[in-house]
């Protein structure tokens, strides 16, 4: 902003700041030979800080340079966030804007396919389910069989489960995992009948009415998503398939069986296809990546003439120092490469070109509890001995859902500020979200049993901790543990004989208030 005068008022002008020109990077040889690959298909083995982003950035770069359009380069990863970085990334090294985006997730891609081919004119796009969602869908299907409606017959011993939230994420586990199989309820059910599993052929009739709801509401989920494109591609969508000339994919070692029958489609038959990833980095199996899928590349998609595709590796870690990339490769060559054991030396054993490292500490607790504890102490004391501020550091843990409120809670009763990556907890699990959600499910199961007639239903130890340490209630841990003592001293004295836990005491004085509207402070 620049300040002025006119006739003794002052006056302001905005000015664009100068936007420093990209400068190319200086690429290693190992770089260099992906970025000049230019025929066929290929498999880049790249270990962590080896920059396999701006090797992917500098090969879209030099394709466009060499004649591609833009939108004829396409570069496929899986989350969002990395998907804005790379095309802002491919942006700036271009210096111009392009018409379509050069890098999308999966799933947007796939949605782009089902917006522009897989509806009739006029007709209405359908909704994208989030996992939330997707989720009700299924136990509002699931209570409706619980009370005997619905056509789907579950075994008897079942039967029980079906209005509990666990068994609810089973079903959407089946519904993905058949979903990136492209297996429909009719192939569910021979499966079912074949191995001798009734609640696979009971999982088929439930797959077969939940695509039935779908279609009525007009709503997809992600797995259909991927398989919805995939039939498209071999339909309406087919000029798709000839249309790029280049197709680049990040963390390939995530993809599942939907997902790379889509590559197929659009750069299989020894079309310029280079895969990018790290099978020793494979930890999304639960949600259907198949590792499978980056080991055996070579064999899936052969180039032209029918030999095995080429493999190549990132050699350079720049990230790391000496002593943390070789722990890291220590535990990494105990994992399995089945067909890529060959490029074992060229995946694992990295030049460290990273800043030399502090020396490394491994430490092993007995417990999960002493585990949080112990982190907490090292921060609390990197923090009022060393002088590192806060922001300087970082917990990473290897599940969001499990494993970030424990360790959440750990820190912040030891006075340690907590900030949690937005994308890491599904909204319903954020702290300022879920003791409100979890109150009023209470509430509602309350006037839903008083509609019924039937008795006020419990509040379980877990909820009433979680409601009366939020900001709703605002407890503190050690005024819980006190009231939990003031209780067990009543519960003595009231003659009940051994007193019970102090997390069931306060869960009934959370049912029934009452019980502790005599204690002082409460």
């Amino acid at each position: 902003m620049r300040a002025g005068s006119v006739g003794g008022t002052p006056t302001y002008r905005l000015v664009r700041p100068p936007v420093e020109p990209a400068v190319a990077p200086v690429l290693d040889a190992s770089q260099r030979v992906v970025v000049d690959h230019d025929t066929g298909p290929l498999l880049v083995l790249a270990g962590p800080g080896t920059g396999k982003t701006t090797t992917l950035v500098e090969a879209v770069v030099q394709r466009v340079r060499q004649g591609a359009a833009p939108d004829e380069v396409l570069v496929l990863t899986f989350s969002r966030k990395a998907a804005e970085e790379l095309r802002s990334r491919i942006a700036s090294r271009l210096g111009r804007t392009v018409v379509e985006p050069s890098a999308s997730t999966f799933h947007s891609f796939c949605f782009s396919l089902v917006r522009s081919y897989g509806v009739e004119p006029g007709a209405t796009l359908p909704r994208l389910l989030s996992g939330a969602e997707r989720e009700l869908r299924v136990r509002e299907l699931l209570a409706g069989q619980a009370e005997g409606e619905g056509r789907t017959r579950w075994p008897e011993e079942l039967r029980p489960a079906l209005k509990l939230r666990g068994f609810a994420r089973e079903v959407c586990d089946v519904l993905d995992r058949a979903g990136e199989r492209s297996l429909d309820p009719a192939a569910v059910r021979a499966l079912g009948v074949a191995h001798h599993r009734p609640a696979w052929v009971a999982a088929a009739e439930f797959m077969s009415e939940y695509l039935e709801v779908l279609s009525l509401r007009n709503e997809v989920d992600y797995a259909g998503l991927v398989d919805r494109a995939v039939r498209l591609l071999r339909g309406p969508a087919a000029e798709v398939c000839g249309k790029y000339r280049a197709v680049y994919v990040d963390e390939y070692q995530d993809t599942d069986p939907s997902q790379e029958e889509l590559l197929r489609l659009l750069a299989g038959g020894g079309r310029l296809l280079v895969a990018v990833g790290d099978p020793d980095q494979s930890i999304y199996g639960f949600r259907g990546a198949d590792v499978r899928g980056i080991i055996e590349f070579p064999q899936r998609f052969p180039t032209a003439s029918g030999a095995p595709a080429p493999v190549t590796a990132l050699r350079v870690c720049r990230r790391s120092g000496p002593d943390l990339v070789a722990l890291s490769r220590a535990v990494a060559t105990r994992l399995p490469l089945g067909a890529l054991t060959p490029r074992r030396d060229e995946h694992r054993e990295l030049e460290a070109a990273g800043p030399a490292d502090v020396p490394t500490e491994i430490r092993l607790y007995p417990t999960a509890a002493a585990e949080v504890t112990g982190i907490a102490d090292l921060l609390r004391r990197a923090h009022l001995i060393d002088g590192l501020a806060w922001s300087r550091m970082a917990v990473l843990v290897r599940s969001g859902v499990r494993s970030i409120p424990a360790v959440r809670r750990a820190l912040v009763a030891a006075g340690i500020p907590v900030s949690v990556a937005a994308d890491e907890l599904p909204l319903s699990r954020d702290p300022a979200v879920a003791p409100l959600l979890r109150a009023l499910e209470v509430v509602a199961a309350r006037q839903r049993a008083q509609r019924l007639g039937r008795e006020t239903p419990a509040v379980s130890p877990e909820i009433a901790r979680l409601l009366l340490t939020s900001p709703l209630a605002g407890a503190s841990p050690s005024q819980l543990r006190a009231l939990g003592r003031r209780l067990r001293e009543i519960d003595r004295e009231l003659g009940n004989g051994l007193a019970r836990p102090s997390s069931v005491l306060i869960a009934e004085a959370v049912s029934d208030p009452s019980a502790v509207a005599t204690l002082d402070d409460w």
